[in-house]
């Protein structure tokens, strides 16, 4: 008898329609200052919120600056702005002028945190804001990109296939434009509707405080890394200082030409070539690495990267020439304190109450819904136990942790748990 068995049924998938092309069409890019002018104008007589995005160049340019601003205000329409065409010889464009005009309105970012440094320099900056990302964070949503919150909130499907694109290039292609409108089509929408889930939660205070905290710290410079030639990939197979020394020659070589090309640096040579032709010294045992070495690898052989043959033969020269002094550490000294992994042997009380605080937070901030990184900054509780004293009180862990830079949500809701288990 033969027997015949059905085939498992896949669970069918929800489709959500494509939001595919703005509603008001496809907006002009404005690169004159009479199209700019007209573009201020109505925005600054419309009301109600501004939904603002970026579009950068990663990957392609050694800056992260803005290669289009796009904005929308459901009163006015939308605007598509080529900030590059307004530099008039500047490294950026002011809009300062500008940000002033829309100060009483609010702005409406997702990932505000992604925006704020290339906005910055364009000195286009809120005064009031709300980040669509960061409030659905705080409302524990599993997916908080743009296009999963679309479809939750809107009932629609953004089609993000133009993230990574090369938005240095002119003129932007069409339907690249159509994408960097959409982003911002539905952006007032969403946000009534997060604050609709915040306000039910009890969480919209925290989201507010959140958002000035933000807004605070918009204009802040960045925080120089220590040593950035390590962030290299493939860094970490390397055993040797003297190895270490040729990737920081090499990487410093390239950052110099990144910066004057301003192409981004993996473009020039990808990191696994200085990592690989570092790696011939260990592999070889040789004390000096000599053009045939380098033409040996393969991210030193394009066209580009052969053009500058004579510079990165010059860093193999002054990397051979270092003395054992010269040579770099084999591991970096932290930024600010240790990981908690390594505090056992020297800081043994640091490490047990690390130990039994950080489990406390994953269980408040599970009962919070919401992920604990946003209920306390792992980098706040690091500084806050390392190298801690034995006793302590809830003014002593409040002060500690304003002064990094904890909210007074977070404050209110972590000190107890800490002074408890300190």
């Amino acid at each position: 008898m033969t027997t015949i068995t059905e085939e498992p049924t896949e669970e069918p998938v929800e489709r959500y329609p494509i939001l595919a092309l703005p509603a008001d069409g496809i907006p002009d890019v404005i690169q004159t200052t009479e199209a700019l002018d007209a573009a201020r104008a109505a925005l600054r007589a419309g009301t109600g919120p501004l939904s603002i995005d970026t579009e950068r160049a990663h990957g392609y340019r050694y800056t992260a600056k803005a290669y289009l601003i796009q904005i929308r205000r459901e009163s006015a329409g939308t605007y598509l702005i080529d900030p590059t065409a307004f530099e008039n010889g500047r490294p950026r464009a002011d809009f300062s002028e500008w940000a002033a005009e829309l100060a009483d309105a609010e702005w409406i970012l997702h990932a505000a945190s992604q925006d704020l440094p290339c906005l910055a320099e364009v000195k286009f900056l809120p005064r009031n804001l709300f980040d669509s990302e960061l409030a659905a964070r705080l409302l524990g949503l599993p997916k908080v990109n743009l296009g999963a919150l679309m479809e939750q909130a809107l009932g629609l499907t953004l089609l993000k296939e133009h993230s990574a694109a090369d938005w240095s290039r002119r003129p932007i292609p069409e339907d690249w434009l159509a994408y960097a409108a959409l982003d911002v089509e539905r952006l007032s929408d969403l946000r009534t509707w997060l604050i609709e889930r915040l306000t039910e939660a009890g969480k919209l205070d925290w989201a507010l405080q959140e958002f000035s905290y933000l807004v605070a710290h918009a204009a802040d410079a960045p925080t120089p890394r220590v040593d950035p030639w390590r962030r290299v990939s493939g860094l970490h197979s390397l055993r040797t200082p003297a190895a270490l020394a040729v990737v920081r020659e090499l990487w410093t070589v390239r950052e110099q030409l990144a910066a004057e090309e301003d192409r981004a640096p993996g473009r020039i040579v990808p990191d696994r070539a200085l990592a690989e032709l570092a790696a011939r010294m260990e592999k070889e045992g040789k004390t000096r690495l000599l053009r045939a070495d380098l033409r040996a690898v393969r991210g030193f052989t394009t066209r580009l990267a052969n053009r500058h043959e004579a510079l990165w033969l010059a860093a193999l020269d002054r990397a051979a020439a270092l003395t054992r002094a010269e040579w770099p550490p084999r591991h970096s000294t932290p930024e600010g304190p240790p990981q908690p992994r390594s505090w056992e042997r020297r800081w043994p009380a640091s490490f047990e109450r690390f130990n039994r605080i950080r489990p406390a937070l994953i269980e408040r901030a599970e009962e919070l819904e919401l992920p604990v990184e946003n209920l306390l900054s792992p980098d706040h509780l690091r500084r806050l136990l390392w190298d801690s004293p034995d006793t302590t009180d809830e003014a002593t862990v409040t002060a500690r942790l304003a002064e990094l830079g904890a909210r007074p949500w977070q404050r209110e809701l972590v000190v107890p748990v800490i002074t408890q288990l300190w």
